[in-house]
């Protein structure tokens, strides 16, 4: 998704310079053959531009790229800002917020809803919090990254709101996997499960998306599994800290646990469907 989005900035046009810094430097090859300026590390990233985004793929991940050696925080000073558009807990959240404020940088937090497709398109939804005027500041990116963009206040709140989403996502794809596997043993087409349920109110992109993965049991990864495992056990700690119980949540983020036993951490969230349907 990273990828992506630094690419639509850097065919945008509007930047003098996009300067893209991955773990793994191969992955840079391409926005770099493309027009953009590869940095060794996060801080000399830092250096060489106002505003630095961080997309990463779990709370440890982005942790360890702020503080770790030539880590964010060896550059961040008054006049540099960093916003983190990784899905995080809010703890992680205010632990990045406050080390990078510390040091006189500005902070925000963006995580995004969409995946890999609508990263491609343009077409994600920014869910930010922290630094408003940074917000304001970066709606021009975001306007090229993504469709709308939202300010929903301190910093945690784009985190929890993310979290929601993702959970909510997660237990329909965990409800719509066993109306598959309910069909299927009960003698019925999928195929046509799938086309009663596009003309009806259960009819959305979630299903329209994912049930033709399941049709042919083949989960190319748009979102993969382990972090829409990784973001229901993020959303059920949440649910604890609030004592909000999520019984359905709950017994998705098994099913999710399940599959990625079974090997299909790497695959799409879709192959939840395959610990479901035994």
């Amino acid at each position: 998704m990273g990828e992506a989005m630094a690419r639509n900035l850097l065919k945008s046009g509007k930047f003098n310079r996009v300067v893209v810094y991955n773990r793994t430097a191969g992955k840079c090859i391409p926005l770099v053959a493309e027009g953009a300026v590869a940095a060794e590390s996060p801080a000399d990233a830092i250096q060489q531009c106002d505003v630095v985004f961080g997309m990463l793929a779990d709370p440890e991940a982005a942790v360890k790229v702020v503080f770790q050696k030539d880590g964010v925080l060896e550059a961040i000073t008054a006049g540099k800002a960093y916003v983190d558009m990784s899905t995080v807990d809010p703890a992680t959240c205010q632990r990045i917020a406050e080390a990078v404020t510390s040091k006189g940088g500005r902070f925000l937090e963006a995580p995004v809803g969409g995946s890999k497709q609508p990263a491609i398109d343009g077409q994600l939804l920014i869910l930010a919090a922290g630094d408003e005027s940074l917000f304001q500041e970066c709606k021009t990116a975001f306007d090229i990254m993504g469709k709308r963009s939202f300010y929903l206040g301190q910093v945690g709140a784009g985190a929890r709101m993310k979290l929601i989403i993702n959970m909510i996502m997660g237990s329909m794809m965990g409800a719509f996997s066993e109306g598959m596997a309910l069909a299927d043993k009960a003698g019925l087409k999928q195929e046509e499960l799938l086309e009663v349920l596009s003309l009806g109110v259960t009819g959305n992109g979630l299903i329209s998306i994912k049930g033709p993965s399941i049709l042919k049991h083949s989960y190319p990864p748009a979102f993969p599994l382990k972090h829409q495992q990784k973001d229901m056990r993020l959303a059920l700690a949440l649910g604890d800290e609030v004592s909000q119980p999520l019984p359905v949540a709950a017994a998705a983020n098994e099913a999710y646990k399940a599959a990625k036993a079974m090997g299909h951490a790497d695959d799409d969230m879709a192959a939840i469907y395959e610990a479901i349907k035994k």
